[in-house]
């Protein structure tokens, strides 16, 4: 069994997250489809297929194509990622987005963490995805970019500020990475703040709250 890494980690809490405060309303606005999605993405589970709106001889098709991609991903990681650059490029709408997600994620699983940076970033920035796909992309691209070199702390932080919101699925995501900027420019106060009102807040994943009392004692609170 492949070990997970830290993007499954991260989908589990984001999974967490989203089931904890906004479950029922991202169900009935997008369905099964996408909260199986982001699941998919590093569980291997394609069993969720497809919009409504495609007939089933064509769903099904397309479910098929990107379950036997995902299944070439033990044996020749490099072909399952030029396959989902394939089906990026002409694959069905729904499936195109997942397939960019998977190439993101493959470049990290391979070391590539600048490319994997910069396709979440695209995917963050595509005006055509709806904010949900948007917004994981921000906070999984964020983790790799926290410590590219030459990377751009004071842009990533801005681009993370809307998701600190209160009304935001992603902020406690959000507030642990927003915290790991602060220890790296310096402003070792602000981040201690950060990740004391993440370690007490019930809400939270339980991995984000543990991270958080581990920085809070690398801080020395």
């Amino acid at each position: 069994m492949a070990e997970k890494t830290e993007d499954d980690i991260l989908f589990k809490e984001i999974d967490e997250a989203v089931r904890q405060d906004q479950w029922q309303k991202l169900w009935g606005e997008y369905g099964k489809y996408v909260i199986a999605a982001t699941i998919a993405l590093v569980a291997g589970v394609a069993g969720y297929q497809g919009w409504q709106a495609y007939d089933i001889s064509s769903r099904n098709e397309a479910g098929e194509r990107f379950a036997r991609t995902q299944d070439m991903e033990a044996n020749n990681p490099e072909q399952a990622f030029k396959a989902f650059s394939d089906m990026a490029g002409d694959g069905k709408a729904g499936y195109q987005v997942l397939a960019r997600f998977n190439q993101a994620r493959l470049m990290a699983e391979t070391g590539d963490s600048a490319g994997a940076a910069a396709a979440y970033r695209g995917l963050s920035e595509d005006s055509g995805l709806d904010s949900i796909y948007r917004n994981l992309a921000l906070i999984l691209g964020a983790y790799h970019e926290l410590n590219a070199p030459g990377a751009d702390l004071a842009s990533l932080e801005g681009r993370l500020k809307p998701l600190l919101a209160e009304s935001s699925s992603w902020r406690f995501s959000a507030a642990e990475i927003t915290g790991l900027l602060a220890m790296r420019t310096g402003d070792k106060a602000r981040a201690r703040k950060l990740f004391s009102s993440l370690a007490g807040d019930g809400h939270a994943p339980e991995g984000v709250r543990a991270r958080a009392r581990e920085m809070l004692s690398i801080t020395g609170q």
